[in-house]
């Protein structure tokens, strides 16, 4: 198996991936995750991100993830790293494991404190940037978070793209963005981005909301904007789970139809270790992958 890392990967294609994160609990949930994993691999994606878990949580269970997708199912993987919580001993241990599974990309995030989280935060790393320039000294593949409706810490999304070109600067290859609804704001990012000079390319992040909690869920993530029209027909059909699930994933797919026809150099769908997600979304774009990716 030939692998090649994220941004060689972006060079020659559309790219579509998935994230994923580690379990909290034992290792019957790992081994269940294992299992999701061998199902989300028959969808050929290109790549599988491994999230870090709140506060710096999971680290162990990250690098075991991240090396099953690449070592046992033969698909290019990221681990996200987060600096907030870490010391410098933290991110050294973590890269020595990442080095020895032979992962060659992460997803640098400063993250965001848990409301429960008790220690001091941000110590060491204060921001992505200082994660990327101390990670400068290994060979990663370095991805940056970006915010089509800017960072909710941001005064403005002029703030947000100064740091974002100060991510690049500091050696991120790609971008993938947090989920929005209303594509009208990606494109606005990508504008704007490339008018100050930011040439990486952006990947669109989409996560199919297919249930009232799952509204609750993006709201406390990130407050995405749901469009009216998108809102009045999931208000309708709250009660009809069936449907409202239906109206979820047909919703994901006019977006990343969308996204294509305009130029998109990928998607990275939020699958929440949902098997169900993943296969109807891309199921019903099968002739849209087979043709554009």
């Amino acid at each position: 198996m030939i692998f090649m890392r994220i941004d060689e990967i972006l060079n020659k294609k559309r790219t579509l991936s998935f994230e994923t994160f580690p379990p909290k609990k034992g290792l019957d949930d790992i081994d269940k995750l294992k299992a999701t994993l061998d199902e989300l691999a028959k969808l050929n994606p290109d790549f599988i991100s491994v999230t870090y878990g709140a506060g710096g949580t999971n680290s162990k269970g990250n690098v075991e993830i991240a090396s099953y997708i690449k070592n046992h199912l033969n698909i290019e993987s990221i681990a996200h790293l987060t600096g907030g919580p870490s010391s410098y001993e933290d991110i050294d241990r973590v890269c020595a494991e990442l080095k020895k599974n032979n992962i060659e990309n992460i997803l640098a995030l400063r993250g965001d404190k848990p409301i429960d989280y008790e220690s001091e935060y941000c110590k060491y790393f204060k921001h992505a940037t200082d994660l990327m320039e101390y990670l400068s000294k290994y060979d990663f593949t370095l991805g940056g978070a970006c915010y089509p409706e800017g960072h909710i810490e941001s005064d403005s999304l002029k703030d947000d793209l100064v740091h974002m070109k100060e991510k690049e600067e500091k050696g991120a290859k790609f971008f993938i963005t947090q989920i929005f609804y209303d594509n009208e704001y990606y494109y606005r990012l990508v504008s704007e981005a490339r008018k100050i000079g930011i040439k990486s390319p952006i990947i669109p992040g989409i996560m199919p909301l297919t249930s009232p909690k799952s509204i609750q869920r993006v709201k406390q993530m990130c407050g995405s904007t749901i469009p009216l029209n998108y809102k009045n027909m999931l208000e309708f059909y709250m009660d009809n789970p069936k449907v409202f699930k239906e109206l979820g994933y047909n919703y994901s797919v006019y977006q990343i139809m969308d996204l294509l026809a305009k130029g998109a150099p990928g998607i990275h769908l939020y699958v929440m270790n949902n098997v169900e997600t993943a296969k109807e979304v891309t199921g019903r774009l099968e002739n849209v992958i087979k043709e554009y990716f």
